[in-house]
């Protein structure tokens, strides 16, 4: 069985020292630099409950941090790498804010396997996995469903231009027609369900629109990180450069794209993980109700929330139901807290 390794990027946004930091830089007037960026959930001790219960298979857990580690977490673990920016980074980048920067440079990770899973810290197992979740046959496992960028709405759509710049670098390079003709399957699957309308709706159209997000767990092949940078140096600099996020910025699913790209993915079941917004204490029920009834295998819980005094109850909501399906410590916990 191939060797998998999971990667979780953490940021502590009450460490008065970090914030100390980021006070000393000054984020540009259109930076995505909101407080949803850093809050703090604390619950991260439910991702690792997680992977221990239903993923215990995984190969290493890469843990990425700017430098602080929860007081909690047993960084003796022989399964965990704790991965500190300067550890992969280029000096001349930090500090960095942004996790454009964080993201897009994973494949520096000197420990990383070729086969690795992307967490960002709002993502968590809710039922056994197994590797064919993640990967199959050696590839990614992906879903490969067309869907124009700018018909996502987004409370400032203008911070959010990343996957038009994505898909505008795929479409330089590759022939959308070639591409879904090379391999028809991965584009019209079962595993997509209704999706696939989408996909069929933008068939005549030349070039990409754009790609669906899942933003579930990333399967990725550290090879198309080190072929993306070779293909595209200058955009992928250029988002690794500033500090905090800003609109012209590219992110990580330029990999995903490329592998859509050279049909180097494989198609997995639109169901398998549940996306959800978290705008408002009825969203935080409805999270919590998924979480409790296990209704997938993995779920994003998406800080959107609209009115911070809101966000107290939405946190202590969701948290307590990640508690009820996840009581138990896992090894990646100290045995005294």
């Amino acid at each position: 069985m191939q060797e998998i390794d999971f990667v979780i990027t953490y940021l502590d946004g009450n460490d008065p020292v970090w914030q100390e930091e980021k006070r000393r830089y000054q984020p540009p007037q259109n930076a995505d630099a909101g407080s949803n960026r850093y809050r703090n959930w604390d619950n991260l001790r439910y991702f690792f409950r997680g992977v221990q219960q239903f993923a215990p298979w995984v190969r290493k857990i890469h843990f990425i941090t700017c430098g602080h580690v929860p007081e909690w977490l047993d960084t003796s673990n022989k399964k965990l790498n704790i991965v500190r920016h300067k550890d992969y980074l280029p000096k001349e980048w930090l500090p960095t804010f942004s996790s454009r920067c964080i993201d897009m440079n994973l494949h520096r990770i000197k420990e990383l396997s070729e086969h690795f899973v992307y967490f960002n810290d709002d993502m968590f197992l809710l039922k056994p996995c197994d590797v064919k979740d993640f990967f199959y046959r050696g590839l990614p496992r992906d879903c490969a469903i067309l869907e124009p960028s700018v018909l996502r709405k987004r409370k400032a759509a203008a911070l959010y231009l990343a996957p038009l710049i994505g898909t505008a670098a795929i479409n330089s390079h590759f022939s959308k027609n070639k591409v879904i003709r090379s391999a028809p399957h991965k584009w019209f699957n079962p595993a997509y369900g209704r999706f696939n309308i989408s996909t069929l709706f933008l068939m005549p159209y030349k070039d990409f629109a754009g790609f669906r997000p899942m933003h579930l767990p990333y399967s990725y092949l550290k090879s198309t990180y080190r072929t993306v940078w070779k293909a595209e140096p200058e955009l992928c600099e250029a988002a690794s450069l500033h500090k905090f996020r800003c609109p012209d910025d590219i992110n990580h699913l330029i990999f995903s794209y490329w592998q859509f790209a050279t049909g180097r993915f494989y198609p997995r079941n639109v169901w398998s993980g549940k996306n959800c917004y978290i705008r408002n204490k009825k969203d935080a029920d409805e999270a919590a109700e998924n979480i409790m009834r296990r209704s997938c295998k993995m779920i994003c819980l998406n800080d959107n929330i609209d009115d911070e005094a809101d966000a107290e109850y939405i946190v202590k909501r969701v948290n307590a139901a990640l508690d009820r399906l996840l009581p138990d410590k896992s090894s990646f916990e100290k045995s005294v807290n």
